[in-house]
């Protein structure tokens, strides 16, 4: 079955900064891309959650890569329960608010209706072009830890896979960041056949171990078509809410004997779903793009 493995982002100032990755002459945003991709065959777009892209930015990124390529795009974060700057927000958007603009942070229920429907549609018409050349892998969606496994949590969940599949039905990737979602056995059965009644893929997390703010492990499949793992390291000084800045919060660099531990329940999923996507979110220099290549030669996938 399809085995996908990559990293989120592939231009994070922290990798370019190292040296470690790029030669000298990938210097430029298509050239870093263009040899990204002759490596991996997914990149997460972790830059649509900050501010959403362009049409042709996204357009930009079909053309610079293979076919058997592709993206998963993070949700804008307004759609997932966080807080935005205004600055998050497009110049004429930004302009059209006025007054409420002159805030230091914005959430959705601050804007009105026709602003959040507006940045619905600019979302879903940037992934267009990624669908439309095959690039598209999945929406991710990493829901804020202000998202509960309580009935407004769910309707927000339900609210968020509602208007993508009226619009495209995209495939989707849920991410909870809440341990109500997981709290005990009987939460995991509930969560677990939510996220199948809404056909969305279930995100498996690797993150700190019995942290108290970390998610555990669960290995499922929720959506046949797709399952997702998704690797944020187990720096547990750095983690939590109080903890450090994302550039220190996953900085982990996996060692080797900790990824052939996953190779089994890995293959697990492949067993079950067309595709899986296994995505390394340990962004601190190059360490990501390392562990992405060790796991693949694991695997045995990959150039």
């Amino acid at each position: 079955m399809p085995l996908h493995i990559g990293t989120a982002s592939w231009a994070a100032a922290s990798l370019i900064r190292s040296g470690d990755f790029y030669p000298a002459e990938a210097c430029t945003p298509e050239s870093r891309l263009r040899y990204y991709a002759a490596r991996f065959d997914l990149a997460e777009v972790d830059a649509s959650y900050y501010a959403i892209p362009t049409p042709s930015q996204a357009r930009a990124w079909a053309q610079r890569t293979p076919e058997g390529f592709v993206f998963n795009l993070k949700a804008f974060r307004l759609f997932t329960g966080h807080a935005a700057p205004p600055q998050a927000l497009p110049a004429d958007m930004r302009a059209a608010l006025g007054e409420r603009a002159r805030v230091p942070w914005l959430r959705a229920h601050d804007l009105p209706g026709e602003v959040i429907d507006e940045l619905w549609r600019r979302f879903l018409d940037m992934a267009a072009p990624l669908r439309e050349a095959g690039r598209l892998g999945a929406l991710h969606f990493q829901f804020a830890p202000g998202v509960t496994a309580t009935p407004a949590g769910r309707r927000h969940v339900a609210d968020c896979v509602r208007r993508v599949r009226a619009r495209a039905g995209h495939r989707m990737a849920v991410e909870f960041r809440h341990r109500s979602w997981f709290a005990q056995r009987e939460a995991i059965r509930s969560t677990l056949a939510f996220e199948q009644e809404l056909d969305v893929a279930h995100v498996v997390v690797d993150s700190p171990f019995d942290h108290v703010h970390a998610m555990p492990q669960v290995w499922a499949v929720t959506d046949p078509s797709l399952a997702v793992l998704r690797l944020h390291g187990r720096n547990p000084a750095n983690w939590g809410p109080r903890g450090a800045a994302s550039g220190q919060r996953f900085n982990y660099d996996y060692a080797d004997d900790e990824l052939a531990a996953l190779t089994p329940d890995i293959a697990a999923l492949m067993a079950q779903a067309q595709a899986v996507h296994v995505v390394f979110n340990n962004n601190h220099d190059s360490q990501g793009q390392r562990n992405a290549r060790t796991l693949a030669a694991l695997m045995g996938v990959g150039p």
